[in-house]
């Protein structure tokens, strides 16, 4: 259940936080295949550590975790389950986007919208045109 002594303000991810993506993930193709990337956090939400196993057992692969590898950042379900579009995130990147030059995931989803061949074109478009600086993290070059 919900703790709320645990869910205190102390508890409040706030601010730009490194998100590590799994290589080849639907979040990494969509960021122009970095691994790690920079976005801003604002939410006290987080997977229950008890609950990951049995959600991967389903069919969910968590692609993005935090720093330390502890919080989960972001969930797919892969073409392979018959899904054609699923991506979640912890994050809020319609911070980064603008009209004409969507987020990642929101970009994702409007190709994945257009149809899977759409999809399939712009994830390869992203991977050729490489990382956006505004998505990079502070202080070093991403390992890409």
């Amino acid at each position: 259940g919900i703790n709320a002594e645990y869910m205190g303000g102390a508890t409040m991810v706030l601010g730009a936080r490194r998100i590590s993506l799994s290589p080849g993930s639907l979040a990494s193709q969509l960021y122009g295949g970095l691994h790690e990337v920079m976005e801003r956090q604002r939410h006290r939400y987080e997977v229950n550590k008890e609950f990951i196993p049995r959600l991967e057992t389903a069919g969910m692969v968590f692609t993005g975790r935090d720093e330390t590898g502890e919080r989960m950042e972001a969930i797919e379900l892969t073409t392979e389950q018959s899904h054609p579009f699923f991506l979640g995130v912890q994050c809020h990147p319609e911070f980064k986007s603008r009209p004409g030059y969507p987020a990642p995931p929101f970009l994702g989803l409007l190709l994945a919208a257009l149809g899977p061949e759409a999809l399939k074109k712009g994830l390869q478009a992203c991977l050729s045109r490489g990382p956006v600086n505004q998505y990079k993290p502070f202080g070093g070059s991403p390992s890409c």
